[in-house]
């Protein structure tokens, strides 16, 4: 058996590895499991928005969770860029959704109110004029949106280059490329086995995705989790002409622009379709009529993480003491926050009392 370490974090996306990272710096060994041929990560597919203004309508604790997130990742992105020498590429540049008609236009004004009355006051319903004077490059089909200053966007594959490099770069930290089999509570701790080797831990949190469910019921966890097909268009590398994080189009630091608003319940298929690629061009292409034309250099289709309810689960066991989970399809938004204050309630064993709106017993519960 491997030599031990404090904790086991069963998942090296980026929900795994920013959570391993703020464990490894509150001085913590680590072991990250992280096969290579994971496929299932939706890391890989991520559009990169640091999103606040429409997430936790009816859900409070996650629409402020997304905020304190949010409002960390300016320190989080310095934190670990210096650490590692790769740039997160984030910028916190406002986020607009944009409406192609008045009837969007009042969809967004009812979500402003319901978001007003959870106390979003930056979140605002804006005018085509207003839209015209932060997005200039904006189409004429285009009669307003939505705009909050709290939101941006970073490029999720550098963010997961530079947690993984600062990770390791705390000396507290080691990678197995290995997929977790079996996690077996042994001795006060765990033992895991990875393809035929085993692994020793105090503490185990499994943030695998899409195959956390079926490693949490031998905890003793209930992590009812689905796929939910996203499919990306990547175009060519433009002239820079869009500031601010727009909610289906997004243009890189790079010039790149990337297009993306599916949402399809097609099991586990990743694949990519032309119907949908073709919806989302269009749509695209009306808001920013200069997208017509451009060529498209990659599409594809990845695999959200999606509770019953769309909000994150943070499970802790009571069967097990000093086992969790951590499953969430905001893991960009949340990045910061796992590698804050989530690590600290991980390393406490206080996850179930701190976030109790995002346990899985709210499944089990029937209104009267």
């Amino acid at each position: 058996m491997r030599t031990g370490s404090d904790i086991a974090v069963v998942g090296g996306g980026l929900v795994g590895s920013a959570l391993a990272f703020g464990l490894a710096t509150r001085g913590a060994t680590v072991t990250l499991f992280d096969p290579d041929a994971d496929d299932l990560h939706a890391s890989v597919g991520n559009f990169g928005l640091v999103w606040v203004q429409s997430k936790g309508i009816g859900a409070p604790a996650y629409a402020d969770l997304s905020r304190r997130s949010a409002a960390a990742w300016d320190a989080f992105a310095a934190d670990i860029a210096e650490r590692s020498g790769e740039n997160p590429a984030y910028e916190r540049c406002g986020g607009v959704k944009i409406a192609l008609s008045e009837t969007e236009l009042a969809a967004l004004d009812d979500t402003v109110r319901r978001l007003h009355n959870q106390g979003a006051g930056d979140v605002e319903v804006i005018s085509r004029e207003a839209l015209v004077e932060r997005v200039p490059s904006v189409g004429p089909e285009a009669v307003g949106g939505a705009w909050c200053p709290a939101d941006g966007h970073a490029d999720p594959l550098a963010t997961h280059l530079a947690l993984r490099a600062a990770l390791l770069g705390t000396g507290r930290a080691r990678v197995v490329r290995r997929r977790v089999d079996d996690v077996t509570p042994e001795g006060g701790g765990f033992v895991l086995t990875a393809q035929g080797e085993r692994f020793a831990a105090g503490q185990v949190v499994l943030t695998a995705g899409l195959g956390t469910t079926a490693l949490a019921a031998e905890l003793g966890l209930d992590v009812p989790l689905k796929p939910q097909r996203g499919q990306i268009l990547v175009t060519e590398k433009l002239p820079h002409f869009l500031d601010p994080a727009c909610f289906i189009v997004r243009q890189t630091n790079q010039g790149s622009v990337l297009i993306g608003d599916s949402k399809e319940d097609v099991g586990y298929d990743r694949g990519t379709t032309t119907e949908v690629g073709g919806a989302i061009a269009a749509r695209a292409v009306r808001m920013f009529p200069r997208l017509a034309g451009v060529r498209v250099v990659r599409q594809w289709g990845a695999l959200r993480v999606m509770s019953p309810d769309g909000l994150p689960i943070y499970a802790q066991s009571e069967a097990h003491p000093g086992a969790m989970a951590l499953s969430c399809h905001s893991g960009v938004t949340l990045a910061a926050a796992h590698a804050g204050e989530v690590a600290e309630a991980v390393l406490a064993e206080t996850l179930a009392e701190r976030y109790p709106a995002f346990s899985p017993r709210r499944f089990a519960e029937v209104p009267a």
